[in-house]
């Protein structure tokens, strides 16, 4: 697809044509004032397909803001993320800006519904304001090194098609702490949904909490003089969201609900479009969802939107576990739990999440230079030890589903999984090391952890793994410029 804006015509004409590969200009970081203005362009879409086939229709370009994100570092090296944009100048070729990302479409292609119907997704990227026609590319994941055009749009900011004004504010801003100019900064930005005007202040001190628990984990911890963390408040009639399951049902500000892809406790908003106008009150490069609900429950997509329940007996490990998938892309690295997606593949391809591998070659394990020397590859621990365990707590776990136990009885079963777990897990031999560990990402063979315990692993109070950590902070030099 080639979306065209056109300024000497001035309303927006689309052609639509056959994708072709782009070739990459070469990179660099130019000159953030000889391309750009100081200020947020948010191109929005729409992202449409099955589990073979997707298109991507332009909706509209807008103004977001302030520029909050690096001057420096344009270019995204990390190569996290199953989707990629690249802004290209018009006129000579060259790259002027790139970020990985991950979109809910990427997910939902992944379930059994999508072999059977069409659904459409928004979507959006944003970029520098550019001061000449720019090309967007959105790429779409080949293998872990490989990108492939997905759709091109072509956007000429002086046309009568861009909407160069800012939006008036949907709701207040304030600030949890501030260490610096955006620019320089990583800046976070706290939503709250489902809380009634009345109860501003508690969304006030759920966001404090949780904002602490984050900071007191590494590498957070180190790095917090690296962030800014805003909240903005918008209340809502009736308190809570969405929660289909039980037949409760909400019309709040940017939809969040539970049961994403008919998954009871997954929740996100599929409303892109109004949770990036709320957004758009204040400079941000990631977002957090905090959700007035007891019910344990929780989502989180890299560099697109994280969401968490602030009630549960869990939701710090919640809030810390999303915002792990949210900032860095780390894959879930539990197997042994239900899961919307269809898992079971004969012959894993190497994920592009840096937490976890497929092991082709031991010799070239992306954390090979964290493994100690005499540290087996793959690394042995009691996998069917724990996996017998595990087996008893998800048939528990399915009859407190099954007789709708209320959620104190989840909390206490979890409770007592996290204490049992807590010890199995640190008592082993290669407890506490980097190797190789067989089980992740919803797969009990064929693919491998960097760790026989991690936040992303369990809800054990050991927070990020050595390797999970380096991917955060990957993450935090991006923004921050270094």
């Amino acid at each position: 697809m080639n979306i065209r804006f056109l300024s000497s015509v001035g309303p927006l004409l689309v052609v639509l044509a056959a994708v072709v590969a782009f070739a990459s200009a070469p990179g660099g970081d130019p000159e953030f004032g000889r391309y750009f203005e100081d200020k947020t362009m948010r191109v929005d879409y729409f992202h449409t397909g099955d589990a073979t086939h997707e298109v991507l229709s332009l909706e509209r370009v807008v103004a977001d803001g302030p520029w909050a994100g690096s001057r420096t570092r344009l270019i995204d090296d990390t190569n996290f993320g199953r989707y990629f944009y690249e802004v290209y100048d018009l006129e000579s070729g060259e790259i002027l800006y790139s970020r990985g990302f991950a979109t809910i479409y990427g997910e939902w292609e992944t379930t059994g519904e999508a072999r059977t119907m069409h659904r459409t997704f928004h979507e959006s990227v944003r970029i520098p304001w550019p001061k000449q026609p720019v090309k967007v590319v959105i790429k779409k994941r080949d293998d872990l090194t490989s990108f492939h055009p997905i759709g091109e749009f072509e956007i000429d900011p002086a046309s009568r098609a861009v909407n160069p004004a800012d939006m008036s504010p949907i709701g207040e801003v304030w600030t949890l702490f501030e260490n610096g100019p955006p620019s320089e900064k990583v800046d976070i930005v706290l939503l709250g949904e489902g809380y009634t005007k009345a109860e501003l202040e508690k969304f006030h001190t759920d966001a404090r909490r949780l904002v602490d628990e984050l900071f007191s984990w590494e590498p957070f911890k180190s790095r917090e003089s690296d962030f800014n963390v805003r909240a903005i408040d918008v209340p809502t009639a009736q308190s809570g969201v969405t929660r289909a399951h039980s037949g409760k049902f909400r019309r709040n500000p940017v939809g969040t609900q539970y049961g994403i892809f008919d998954s009871e406790r997954y929740m996100l908003s599929y409303d892109s479009r109004s949770l990036r106008d709320v957004l758009s009150a204040a400079p941000y490069d990631f977002l957090a969802i905090l959700v007035n609900e007891k019910q344990y429950g929780g989502g989180g997509i890299y560099n697109f939107q994280m969401a968490a329940a602030v009630d549960s007996d869990f939701s710090d490990y919640i809030f810390v576990h999303e915002f792990g998938h949210h900032f860095a892309g780390l894959a879930d690295e539990y197997y042994t739990s239900d899961v919307a997606y269809e898992t079971g593949e004969v012959e894993q391809p190497e994920p592009w999440e840096a937490n976890v591998t497929a092991l082709r070659d031991p010799a070239e394990l992306k954390w090979r230079d964290l493994v100690e020397p005499g540290t087996p590859v793959p690394t042995p621990w009691e996998k069917e030890t724990y996996e017998e365990h595990a087996r008893e707590i998800r048939a528990r776990r399915a009859r407190l589903i099954e007789s709708q136990a209320p959620e104190a009885e989840f909390d206490a079963l979890f409770q007592e999984q996290r204490e049992i777990e807590t010890g199995m897990l640190s008592s082993q031999e290669y407890s506490g090391v980097v190797g190789a560990f067989e089980g992740a990402m919803y797969e009990p063979q064929g693919l491998y952890r960097s760790s026989i315990d991690c936040i992303m692993f369990t809800r054990n109070e050991v927070g990020f793994c050595r390797v999970c950590r380096r991917a955060i902070e990957r993450v935090i030099d991006l923004y921050t410029g270094r």
